[in-house]
């Protein structure tokens, strides 16, 4: 059986005219969390429910735990946890109720009971899930995941929408999901998610893989520390030209009044920075600095914000 927990190969996926995945490759190691980043539509939420069995491929190879969907989809059912985008449940079942159901599809896994506690639902086990909020439902939702005790688990954006603490509490149960020694693929708008939970990740862009590694060797791979970036009161007069040659600057990207600036020394760069703008006469209204992290790695590779339509 392959070590990968996960092997795609070029894979491809069209909509009509519209190509969703194209030609994309993936491996999920055994007992990794690895992250699918990039722009809404560019292939991940594709991707992922062909690898859940939800959506065939037009063409491709697709290896989950070492079978497939062709052949061994009873088994795959059973070694799987999956938590979609969007999961509708009975509003009317009670917390209990839905799990039990949950649990009796799968020949394995803790009881419904177990399940709710790992989820910190016991208080609300006895309420119907119309009655539940929105941190609430998603940990509703991470417990059906689990309940069949998976192998893999597929998590499509398990936060989005959710409040700073609930996100930290699906943040938890999922790294005590991670320990035990299980495989996780995740997608996630969100890049402090994606640096915590993942081993490694991929950017995908148009469907296609553009870059492949643990978020620390994508975020090296810019060559800067920081990011520095400002806007002036007269944006249209600004020559940007001239702060490249700027010591401690390394690029410059300008966008709908803002500008972007990487730099290697911030502590060179940003004396330098304000006197070159005090010498053009450009007046600040915002500067700000932030260490370089996964979106700055994917505005570098595509010039496209990971939340662009």
């Amino acid at each position: 059986m392959s070590e990968a927990a996960l092997r795609v190969r070029n894979l491809r996926k069209a909509y009509a005219d519209v190509v969703a995945v194209d030609g994309l490759d993936l491996d999920v190691g055994r007992g990794e969390c690895f992250g699918l980043l990039g722009p809404n539509g560019a292939g991940k939420t594709t991707t992922i429910e062909i690898c859940e069995g939800l959506t065939d491929a037009d063409s491709g190879e697709v290896e989950v735990l070492g079978l497939n969907w062709r052949d061994n989809a009873a088994e795959l059912r059973q070694r799987l946890g999956i938590q979609l985008q969007e999961t509708q449940l009975s509003e009317k079942l009670t917390v209990l109720e839905t799990l039990r159901l949950f649990r009796s599809f799968f020949h394995r896994g803790p009881t419904s009971a177990e399940t709710i506690a790992m989820v910190q639902l016991e208080e609300k086990q006895n309420s119907r899930v119309g009655g539940l909020s929105g941190g609430q439902k998603q940990r509703l939702a991470l417990a059906c995941a689990l309940v069949g005790d998976p192998d893999l688990l597929f998590l499509d954006e398990p936060t989005t929408g959710l409040d700073p603490q609930a996100r930290r509490q699906l943040w938890e149960l999922i790294e005590r999901f991670k320990a035990a020694g299980r495989s996780i693929l995740l997608t996630t708008h969100y890049m402090d998610e994606a640096e915590r939970l993942c081993d490694r990740v991929a950017i995908v862009d148009h469907g296609r893989v553009i870059a492949t590694g643990s978020p620390r060797e994508l975020i090296d791979s810019l060559g800067v520390e920081h990011l520095v970036e400002f806007s002036v009161v007269n944006p249209s007069t600004l020559d940007a030209a001239p702060l490249r040659g700027l010591e401690g600057v390394r690029d410059v990207r300008a966008d709908n009044g803002s500008v972007a600036v990487q730099v290697t020394e911030i502590h060179r760069a940003v004396p330098a920075l304000l006197a070159a703008l005090n010498h053009q006469g450009a007046a600040l209204t915002e500067l700000r600095t932030h260490s370089a992290s996964l979106e700055d790695v994917f505005v570098t590779l595509t010039g496209r914000s990971l939340r662009d339509e």
